[in-house]
């Protein structure tokens, strides 16, 4: 299996570089025409911010030096209206459609994404946290929307304006213009500088209010917890020291953007009081019109504030990177378990027939232990085998194997006379019906929950597998019977409940292999006893593996197979190992609290 790098819970990092942004470029291709109205409207508002310096130009100099006709104010009015019209429109388009591109590339990452981690082995979740990959596709994707949708759209639109309105400075006064580029970056460098400051402390208390978050939200759901062993002050004062920490990093946010206010103010000021004096002077002379002062400072305050805002995209843009490569390595990782060029068929019908043949397997957060160790055992069609034995035996990582989860590192395993490495994975568990230890459940109605085992199956196969499972009678009495929304995880149902809605899933899919982990473990004495007959009679002609965590309910099984360590150590039906004396015999004493020589055989 291929081995990915760690997923840590981490804010996006920057990128080095903006070329991972090319995954974004390459979603966004596959809608040309939109991104073609995008840019030509970015296009046309750039263009029209500009002309309206350009149009006041006009108006103080065409319209005013004319005598003052009130016709001739009026047309130049008239212009600067055409174009504020232009820019209001183009805004709009630009906007929606931009917008749009943004919504639909994240939508087509994240279907992408998650259709890439549907193929994945469980291992490779194993490795990776999967609260950490669910941050990925909300607030990763999040980010790059936020790129798309806006920061790629600035970024172009001060591009054009920053070359756009120094080529237009020039025109109007080249002298000002050189002063200006020159000046820029004495304006631009200290503001950003701290606004890297301000972004830093900034998400510093962030972080300090998430801590406040976490920290309510551990101690009301740890209440009873809490006052049992008496706490409170204890909390209160921890609660105590987190708001003060948060206080004290506001007030560091405070004092630097009111030292970053008073220096935007005073630079951007004082840049536009020195340009007026040197172009009142130009005036004063007849060097330079007053429309052309009032476009030159205009215009300079656009470029001015499109190089200031390039800085600022550019860090925004290196964190959409970095946002991208996140989700480019789960968009590149391959499954450890994938179908072969040319797979095998499985034998139909099937056999149910399985067997494990020398077989030696480590889990990849732990390669140093084996979990199984030169393990063979071999299942007849129909057998009923238990597995059994201390925890860590390796008892759930042969049904992890024998879905195919994982592959052995030695040895081969066997569905019907098929090693499975050579079968289509899919094809495999298509064999299995599995039954957890613990039922789970998904936010959804009973109805789902039950048909997730055989997804067409209409109400009355249902039904069927409901009252095998003994689970029709509280289904009736829920509010909407099968419709009924059984909450996150099955919440609004008891243990026991949710264990036979898990069971009538695995009756459902009628699959001629079952896996039964200690099923009836969750269940009350009666609905124990009533559920033990529905799996019985469902056992019937059918291959069954069940980890016995409770040895009272496998008895009746027609091997038992005691593991230690990852081998196995004894196997035989109650009556013979009870008498071996060995581990099953020492497990059997302690759970049915009798002598080991006087168990009830």
């Amino acid at each position: 299996m291929s081995r990915s790098p760690e997923i840590t819970p981490s804010e996006p990092p920057k990128a080095k570089s903006l070329g991972p942004l090319l995954m974004i470029w390459r979603a966004a291709l596959n809608y040309p025409g939109r991104v073609v109205i995008a840019f030509l409207a970015l296009v046309t508002t750039a263009a029209a911010m500009l002309a309206i310096p350009a149009g006041f130009k006009l108006v103080i100099d065409e319209g005013f030096t004319n005598g003052g006709d009130p016709d001739e104010i009026a047309r130049w009015f008239r212009y600067l209206g055409g174009i504020v019209v232009v820019l209001a429109l183009g805004t709009a388009t630009r906007f929606y459609f931009v917008s749009w591109l943004g919504e639909r590339v994240v939508a087509d990452i994240r279907k992408a994404v998650q259709d890439n981690l549907l193929r994945l082995s469980p291992g490779f979740f194993e490795e990776n946290s999967p609260r950490e990959i669910s941050s990925r596709m909300t607030a990763d994707t999040t980010l790059i929307e936020q790129v798309v949708g806006t920061t790629v759209s600035v970024a172009l639109r001060n591009v054009l304006m920053a070359i756009g309105g120094t080529a237009y400075l020039y025109y109007l006064a080249p002298g000002l213009t050189i002063g200006l580029v020159l000046a820029i970056p004495l304006v631009v460098l200290p503001i950003v500088i701290f606004a890297r400051r301000v972004r830093s402390v900034s998400r510093t208390s962030q972080d300090r209010v998430a801590d406040i978050g976490s920290m309510v939200s551990e101690v009301l759901g740890s209440m009873k917890v809490v006052q049992a062993f008496g706490q409170q002050e204890r909390e209160q004062g921890r609660f105590a020291a987190a708001v003060e920490r948060v206080f004290d990093t506001a007030k560091r946010r405070i004092l630097l953007r009111a030292v970053m206010t008073s220096l935007i103010i005073f630079f951007i000021f004082g840049s536009i009081t020195v340009l007026m004096w040197r172009g009142a002077v130009g005036v004063s002379t007849g060097a330079i019109t007053g429309g052309t002062i009032v476009a030159f400072v205009l215009v300079g305050g656009l470029v001015a504030g499109a190089f200031a805002a390039l800085t600022e995209v550019y860090g925004d843009l290196l964190r959409g990177a970095g946002a991208a490569s996140r989700l480019n390595e789960l968009l590149r990782e391959e499954p450890g378990i994938a179908t072969p060029a040319r797979p095998i068929d499985l034998p139909k019908p099937p056999r149910g027939a399985l067997a494990f043949e020398n077989v030696t397997f480590r889990y990849p957060t732990r390669p140093e232990v084996a979990a199984l160790r030169d393990f063979t055992l071999t299942v007849s069609p129909g057998e009923t085998v238990a597995l059994v034995g201390p925890s860590g035996a390796g008892k759930s990582t042969i049904f992890q194997l024998a879905e195919r989860f994982y592959d052995p590192h030695e040895g081969t395993i066997k569905l019907d006379g098929v090693p499975l490495t050579k079968a289509d994975p899919h094809a495999v568990r298509e064999r299995f019906a599995f039954v957890p230890q613990e039922g789970i459940l998904f936010a959804a109605s009973a109805r789902d929950n039950i048909r997730y085992g055989a997804w067409d199956a209409d109400d009355e196969a249902i039904w069927d597998a409901a009252r095998a499972a003994h689970a029709d009678g509280f289904l009736q009495d829920l509010p909407q019977g099968l419709d009924t929304f059984l909450g996150e995880g099955g919440a609004r149902l008891s243990g026991g409940q949710r264990q036979r809605i898990a069971i009538a899933r695995a009756l459902l899919r009628d699959a001629p292999i079952l896996l039964l982990d200690e099923a009836t473990s969750a269940l009350d004495a009666e609905s124990e006893r009533a559920v033990q007959q529905a799996l019985e009679a469902l056992m019937q002609n059918r291959t069954t593996l069940v980890i016995a965590h409770r040895l009272a309910t496998v008895r009746a099984a027609d091997r038992i197979v005691v593991m230690e360590d990852g081998r196995i150590v004894e196997q035989g039906t109650h009556a013979e190992l009870s008498d071996n004396g060995g581990l099953y015999a020492r497990l059997a004493a302690l759970q049915f609290d009798e002598p080991q020589n006087a168990i009830v055989k």
